[in-house]
């Protein structure tokens, strides 16, 4: 009693494979992986350390369709590479769309930082937004160095999901008094200025 599996005749033909399939594997991964290396080297820098939401997304489409390209015996080198030129396109498209619409645009594509430690009072209502426990937040300020919640002056949650901590008796500068007004004032204050 015989079986097919995806039309190769027994199951163990599904662990092996000829050596014109193998080549044909590695020369497609290949060129693949160096396609979108040149894609990505191209591409502006867009990122200091972190990645925002729609990096990830790329970064998770491209893995797949080279993977995929590279092993489906049925796809060609071509049609992997014109989707690897399509996932950058688009992902250069929405960072553009970020920087040049301003706030609108990256509302749409990332959500906007929160304070979810104030002068060492947690704010339990911001943190079950983020969808973060009070353990997670924990973690992460501990990661920091910081081993008591008195010691924080501001914890923010980064719209790409990192920590930033001004420690107690650090002054408030630039780069986060924008934030801690944004979303300092009560969340349905906020959103009734939307």
């Amino acid at each position: 009693m015989g079986f097919a599996v995806n039309g190769r005749g027994t199951p163990s033909a599904m662990l092996t494979a000829t050596w014109s399939q193998l080549g044909w594997t590695i020369v497609k991964a290949f060129l693949l992986y160096l396609t979108a290396l040149l894609l990505l080297r191209v591409a502006e820098r867009r990122t200091l350390a972190d990645l925002a939401p729609f990096d990830i997304v790329a970064m998770v489409a491209i893995g797949a369709v080279i993977g995929r390209t590279a092993t489906a015996a049925g796809t060609g080198y071509l049609v992997g590479a014109a989707a690897l030129v399509t996932l950058v396109a688009a992902h250069r498209l929405v960072a553009r769309l970020r920087m040049a619409r301003g706030a609108t645009m990256r509302r749409l594509f990332e959500r906007p930082p929160v304070v979810l430690v104030r002068d060492g009072d947690p704010k339990a209502d911001e943190i079950r937004r983020c969808e973060l426990t009070m353990a997670d937040l924990c973690s992460a300020l501990r990661r920091r160095g910081v081993t008591d919640l008195a010691a924080v002056r501001l914890a923010v949650f980064e719209p790409e999901g990192g920590l930033s901590v001004v420690r107690a008796g650090e002054p408030v500068g630039d780069l986060i008094e924008g934030v801690v007004t944004e979303t300092g004032r009560p969340r349905r204050e906020r959103q009734a200025r939307r």
